[in-house]
């Protein structure tokens, strides 16, 4: 498979799940269903980590939620309290040994710990730690917050007081499930940069990353996790710890470019509507003569509804995903490379053929993708194609729990809108401004980090290379 065609989208972060369960509900299963709802989150690796009784038994393995887990596995992860987590390494090796959650064992027990994120001082800090004797046995940085809870713990009365301490340490981004043998600890990070709400279903209290997965389970929203804040639930009962919090939250807002379902619902502010509203924005900002909307599936697909209706063009299907592509898959021959796209996308020619498209992307990365699109609708006969992208052109890397190329390989760091429509093939190629795109998630209560659009980073980091992470 040509991996440029692959890599030439900002890879899915994590997607973190948690439940104490005070009703006779499946633990395990529940958290299963959670997964699943939250698995474009990740497709790497997927586990289940559970309380029984206070000993934490668990399963994580390579692969999807339905190819890591069964009903036999299912059955042996009894208990009350559970986290889940589904992963795309953005810091850490893929290996089985980096898939979560994490379960360790310390002086005063064991814990484990479910992570959405990335932390800037990971580096600094694991090397302080090594130097004291620590011995780490993963690449992550959930392993460095784990080590740093374990360590505070001892100087501390509880979990969540160790918790308040070792966020004073780590900066970046993060969205974080703790479980204790009598607790389920959640936290974010004091920018609010990775989203984490709270729901309930019966008397029993659930955190996710996504209001999508609480539907999916038959759970009632109830509020977002506040920047900076730590939400402990044992059996007594639910309370709040709020951190010292510096400045406007930056939610990021790729989430609701891209990485966010649309069926959920983030600070206040609907995923679908903003993506319906940036595509209005688009057709409002550049309209173009043309005979047919289409969106890339599936990030686009909103953005260019709201195209059509906001511009009066058509709206129709031009591309067909296939939906069966895992993350491996048989390599095609060197000759076959330049088709390889065909194996995720093809092109409707019924509707293409002698037509004006404006077809609607959520990004331009690498710009490969999108080149190979063009030439597909050429083939299929369009008589013109005019790119339409509902986010501004990404010209620096994340920090922060999105796996993005090094700058060099973003098109957009070093060629004009001109030149890459010269690259990509269009006829026309517009982008949305980045005050645009700050009014599309309509109602949210937060602020936006915009750092990949304009480099303007919420937390200071290094340059990029080899210590990319380390301040």
């Amino acid at each position: 498979m040509d991996q440029e065609f692959f890599d030439d989208k900002f890879h899915d972060e994590c997607g973190i799940f948690g439940i104490f369960n005070k009703n006779d509900y499946n633990t395990a299963k529940l958290t299963y269903f959670g997964l699943y709802a939250l698995q474009h989150r990740g497709q790497e690796s997927a586990g289940i980590a559970v309380n029984d009784n206070g000993t934490i038994i668990y399963h994580k393995e390579m692969g999807t939620v339905s190819e890591v887990f069964d009903e036999v596995i299912l059955s042996h992860l009894q208990g009350k309290i559970s986290i889940g987590h589904v992963r795309y390494s953005t810091a850490g090796e893929s290996l089985r040994e980096n898939a979560q959650p994490l379960v360790i064992k310390y002086t005063k027990g064991n814990m484990a710990i479910a992570h959405n994120g990335n932390l800037v001082n990971a580096d600094e800090i694991r090397d302080d730690l090594e130097k004291k004797g620590f011995i780490f046995q993963t690449t992550t940085d959930s392993e460095v917050i784990a080590a740093l809870l374990s360590r505070e713990r001892i100087k501390h009365h509880s979990l969540e007081d160790a918790l308040v301490k070792v966020m004073k340490q780590i900066r970046g981004a993060y969205s974080l499930l703790v479980m204790t043998p009598h607790k389920l600890i959640a936290a974010r990070d004091p920018l609010g940069m990775r989203p984490l709400c709270l729901g309930k279903k019966g008397d029993s209290y659930i955190f996710s990353s996504e209001t999508a997965a609480l539907d999916t389970i038959g759970a009632e929203f109830i509020r977002d996790i506040n920047p900076g804040e730590i939400v402990v639930v044992n059996e007594k009962d639910i309370r709040s710890i709020q951190t010292e919090v510096t400045g406007e939250s930056r939610m990021c807002i790729f989430e609701y470019i891209y990485f966010a379902r649309p069926d959920s619902i983030i600070e206040g502010a609907s995923v679908y509507k903003a993506r319906l509203e940036a595509g209005k924005r688009l057709a409002r900002e550049f309209p173009v003569d043309a005979d047919l909307v289409i969106g890339v599936p599936d990030s686009g697909l909103v953005a260019a509804l709201g195209y059509s209706r906001e511009s009066g063009i058509p709206y129709g299907d031009g591309l067909m995903k296939n939906r069966y592509i895992g993350r491996t898959f048989i390599q095609p021959s060197q000759e076959m490379r330049e088709q390889s796209v065909r194996l995720k996308l093809n092109t409707f020619k019924e509707q293409i053929e002698g037509k004006k498209i404006i077809m609607i992307d959520d990004s331009i990365v690498r710009g490969t993708t999108s080149k190979r699109i063009v030439n597909m609708l050429r083939e299929a006969g369009a008589k013109e194609i005019h790119m339409r992208i509902s986010s501004p052109p990404v010209t620096y890397p994340c920090y922060f729990g999105i796996d993005t190329p090094h700058r060099q390989h973003l098109i957009a760091s070093h060629s004009t809108v001109e030149e890459i429509r010269k690259i990509i093939g269009a006829d026309t190629l517009q982008f949305l401004t980045i005050d645009s795109l700050k009014k599309t998630p309509v109602g949210a209560r937060c602020g936006f980090c915009t750092a990949c659009f304009d480099g303007n980073y919420p937390v200071k980091v290094g340059k990029e290379g080899k210590n990319e992470f380390r301040l």
